[in-house]
């Protein structure tokens, strides 16, 4: 996953996902970012002009959140590699902030033609925490950004959470996080491979969805799920990635999203969703607009997905016949194309009807 902030001259995160690469707006500032702890393998930072050590650590401390305890952060930047006084000052900083995070490093690099980079690996185990004689930064739980080392995530016996399987079996394999209750490795199991065979017998040969045409997709809803990327995990043998979108006033499942490899983000729907207009191929409701109309108003909902979605691509709801009654005028009212399938799945087509009078 790509991020950068919205920047006009360059655009990045547009170019990136115009190109199907997996992308999203973010800048790292005064908020936490729009992941779970311990969820990223590895973090690739080159000459991305963050000031690491600025404002007490605290853009690095939330790299260290979302690293995976033994994950690695790789950075290529001026400070690694230039000897003048004020790059070596940098230098400085980080080496003496990465050390009181105890994060080692493993390699540090300059190849032939002077530029060169740094591989920091975050440890997998409290006992460095537990000796520093400097407790600082202060090992709390993160509830907003701040100056604090997130602790290292340990299961209902107060044991570290295991690395997760290779890929690709992580995909299909029970997540470490995945709650250990009786019988839930089980359901696991079986609805996955409902979901493999709902995808392959409906998704991909019964609906009016040309796939050939798909490389972004996005999955959002409400649907009770403990482990919600099915439907994602279900595309894994196609050209395709998928966003995995987690409202925030669900239960937060987006950690069990990244260890099994996939990735995901938090979201308001009553907000605009943090991409460029056009930017997606296909959008995935589960049962979204049925619980959505108690808190924002769908109108303003449907004209979001419009501005999100590419014209010609398609946007698949599955919901509630009452609620698919009431989307089908408002997508109408935009010239797509609908048709229904089974009277549970809404396919709707977006056109390049635009209203009269509209300049580029």
């Amino acid at each position: 996953m790509s991020f950068a902030p919205k920047d006009e001259h360059e655009a990045q995160i547009q170019f990136a996902l115009e190109r199907g690469i997996p992308a999203t707006l973010s800048v790292i500032g005064t908020q936490k970012l729009t992941f779970p702890d311990n969820a990223y393998d590895l973090i690739h930072c080159a000459r991305c002009r963050v000031h690491w050590d600025a404002d007490g650590g605290r853009p690095l401390l939330e790299l260290n959140r979302i690293l995976r305890p033994g994950g690695f952060f790789v950075w290529s930047a001026m400070p690694v590699y230039c000897d003048d006084e004020r790059n070596q000052n940098v230098w400085k900083a980080m080496v003496a902030l990465t050390k009181s995070m105890c994060w080692k490093v493993v390699a540090r690099t300059v190849d032939s033609s002077g530029i060169g980079l740094v591989i920091y690996q975050k440890p997998v185990s409290t006992s460095c925490y537990l000796k520093r004689k400097d407790k600082n930064p202060p090992l709390y739980i993160y509830v907003a950004l701040s100056r604090c080392l997130s602790p290292l995530l340990v299961d209902s016996m107060g044991n570290l959470f295991s690395w997760p399987m290779p890929w690709p079996k992580r995909v299909i394999s029970k997540p470490p996080s995945l709650l250990t209750e009786s019988g839930t490795e089980e359901m696991f199991y079986e609805d996955t491979k409902h979901w493999s065979a709902l995808v392959s017998d409906v998704y991909l040969n019964e609906l009016a969805i040309n796939w050939s045409s798909v490389r972004n997709v996005m999955d959002y809803g409400y649907e009770c799920s403990l482990w919600r990327v099915k439907f994602a995990a279900a595309l894994i043998d196609l050209p395709v990635w998928v966003m995995n979108v987690i409202p925030i006033d669900v239960p937060d499942t987006l950690s069990i999203i990244f260890d099994r490899g996939l990735i995901g983000i938090y979201h308001d729907w009553c907000e605009s969703l943090n991409t460029y207009p056009r930017t997606y191929d296909l959008l995935h409701s589960s049962f979204l607009f049925r619980n959505l109309t108690q808190i924002c108003d769908v109108i303003d909902v449907v004209v979001e997905i419009d501005r999100i979605l590419r014209p010609g691509r398609y946007i698949v709801v599955q919901d509630t016949v009452e609620m698919i009654n009431k989307l089908s005028p408002i997508l109408h009212l935009l010239h797509w194309s609908l048709t229904l399938y089974k009277d549970q799945f809404l396919v709707g087509k977006k056109g390049l009807w635009r209203p009269n009078g509209l300049r580029n």
